[in-house]
């Protein structure tokens, strides 16, 4: 698992109510990774948040993350 994958899955499951309905896929491209954040229905708010917020600084905390390896990276919410 790369670090990138784990950080996000990490921070999702201390955010929802149903940590075990947390899935995180990551999608290598030649230049950017993917990284598919899946949550349970009741918890989509959360990881969203306020207007986006939360999505936001999570996007953020990634970006942060990815400059530092070196590499591309957009995290994708799925519904």
């Amino acid at each position: 698992m790369s670090e990138l994958k784990a950080l996000i899955e990490n921070v999702s499951k201390a955010l929802v109510d149903l940590p075990e309905a947390v899935e995180v896929n990551e999608i290598q491209g030649e230049q950017t990774t993917v990284i598919e954040l899946k949550v349970d229905k009741s918890d989509l708010g959360k990881v969203i948040g306020k207007q986006g917020r939360t999505a936001r600084a999570l996007r953020t905390i990634l970006n942060a993350a990815s400059t530092k390896l070196k590499k591309r990276s957009v995290l994708e919410i799925i519904e």
